[in-house]
């Protein structure tokens, strides 16, 4: 395909000039721009400049459909057909206190469904669930894809990392498009997270799409574009796609770091945890389920009765972890305190992430390595009735001097209203799309 591609009549500056004259690209032209610049016969600076020209001028349909397969065709695709159970995968856009992954996997498998978590780490202030797994003494997210199908077919659920064979076209112009003001087109965005589910073979997928200050779609009209180009990328890729728009206003469950999330999760799987991570959990297990055609297994069942929880286990032991070892916990704590009483009616989810994120649960920069027990544990969430003096959270990290621009990233992150007010939230579950 490669020697097609040289020898056919295709000009960076041309596919460049095209798409800013606001012209639709044709599949042939995506197809050698991919390819080409996967090889580096494309510049970063003239590919920098497509994906800016695509920011501001937008793709139509079948153009990130095309997009879309030419980043899938630059790598390789994994395929579960051989597996004795239907595969069924959930995508979150990322957001505060996001652990769903971590009780909705086994969830999803002690129904009978197989999942394929393909994980990431975390950038900035919103965590990766590898991070937060890695918090688990012995964890580890290195799979071969024979140990991979091998989990799946006894286990039922893998979290891992993803291989580096999968659309490493996305790879390359993810990592160009931070660097260069482009990460908010929304038909890069969609074919970024596309291309790798789809190569990972799962032939049903959730998208659980963030709105809210914590989340990168701010309102509900970007954040259902987005949701609609991705379930149609689903559609025509032949994968059964559903997505959901969720609030990350305010920071999912009560806490927000690497070790106090999973703490969280495994109290979801016994049975307890906060009820908006119990919610979630539960509402994308049923949505998993129905797309893999087990719609009439309820998961609310197998967290009762403990079969979720033995999934966890025997998916920890099987990736190296102790589920039964104590996580790591922080060194150092420091408490902020209701100033007054009334009911609390805004917790903000962009600035409690932040705050996280600076007391070492997140990283700057990739290489860069998180504190496992860093983070904050919130006390009261919105609508909560508050005295002074009250706890609003607890910060942790093994390095005090992080305390400091932690608290003032914290600085408007909360309201107490008189008593009798009541937060305007948007709800759990805004909208679903399919």
């Amino acid at each position: 395909m490669a020697e097609a591609f040289d020898c056919a009549v295709f000009d960076a500056v041309d596919v460049i000039v095209a798409k800013r004259g606001k012209q639709e690209l044709s599949a042939a032209q995506i197809d050698w721009v991919i390819d080409a610049y996967t090889r580096g016969v494309v510049a970063d600076e003239q590919m920098s400049s497509l994906a800016m020209a695509i920011l501001l001028n937008g793709m139509n349909r079948r153009e990130i459909s095309a997009w879309t397969t030419a980043m899938i065709a630059s790598g390789e695709r994994m395929d579960f057909s051989s597996l004795s159970r239907p595969t069924s995968d959930k995508h979150s856009t990322g957001g505060v206190g996001d652990k769903i992954t971590l009780p909705l996997a086994p969830l999803a498998a002690a129904c009978g469904v197989a999942v394929p978590q393909l994980s990431g780490r975390g950038l900035g202030h919103t965590g990766g669930t590898l991070d937060k797994l890695e918090s688990i003494p012995g964890w580890s997210p290195v799979l071969s894809s024979d140990q991979m199908m091998h989990q799946l077919e006894e286990v039922g659920a893998v979290i891992c990392a993803a291989g580096e064979g999968l659309a490493p076209a996305d790879r390359k112009l993810y990592a160009l498009r931070d660097v260069t003001g482009t990460v908010e087109a929304i038909p890069l965005i969609a074919s970024s997270i596309m291309s790798k589910k789809i190569a990972e073979g799962t032939r049903a997928l959730v998208l659980d799409v963030k709105v809210g200050s914590g989340a990168f779609m701010k309102d509900v009209d970007s954040a259902r574009e987005l949701a609609r180009t991705m379930v149609d990328l689903g559609k025509d890729a032949g994968v059964k796609t559903v997505a959901l728009l969720t609030n990350m206003q305010t920071p999912l469950g009560l806490t927000a770091g690497n070790a106090l999330e999973v703490r969280e999760s495994v109290e979801v799987l016994a049975g307890g945890g906060p009820p908006d991570v119990v919610e979630l959990t539960l509402v994308l297990a049923r949505e998993m389920l129905v797309a893999a055609g087990r719609g009439d297994i309820d998961p609310a069942d197998a967290l009762k009765d403990g079969r979720a929880m033995d999934v966890w286990r025997a998916m920890i032991t099987a990736q190296g972890g102790d589920p039964r070892a104590p996580l790591p916990v922080a060194r150092e704590t420091h408490q902020i305190l209701a100033p007054g009483p009334g009911v609390l009616t805004q917790l903000d989810a962009l600035k409690v992430g932040i705050a996280a994120w600076r007391l070492g649960a997140g990283r700057a920069r990739k290489e860069h390595k998180v504190q496992a027990g860093a983070g904050i544990e919130m006390h009261a969430k919105p609508g909560a009735v508050l005295r002074a003096g009250d706890p609003l959270m607890t910060l942790h990290t093994d390095t005090p001097e992080r305390f400091g621009r932690a608290i003032e990233s914290l600085a408007g992150s909360y309201f107490i209203a008189p008593e009798g007010s009541r937060p305007d939230l948007l709800p759990l579950v805004i909208e679903r799309i399919n």
